[in-house]
């Protein structure tokens, strides 16, 4: 799996922190991450789809 790396604001990174460990919705803050990452792919999908611009043979997107 690839790696990146990205400058991010204290305050989103502690409100994410929150959310991670034992009992809590996410295991890593990596994980939380792409969980977040993939829903907001999820998202902009839809907003393409309600707008034509995906959903065709050949959009282009792989699904």
């Amino acid at each position: 799996m690839p790696k990146i790396s990205l400058d991010m604001p204290n305050e989103l990174l502690s409100d994410i922190k929150q959310h991670v460990g034992d009992e809590k919705k996410f295991i890593s803050v990596a994980d939380a991450i792409r969980s977040a990452c993939r829903k907001l792919l999820d998202q902009l999908d839809s907003i393409d789809m309600r707008h034509g611009r995906i959903g065709g043979d050949d959009d282009g997107y792989k699904k």
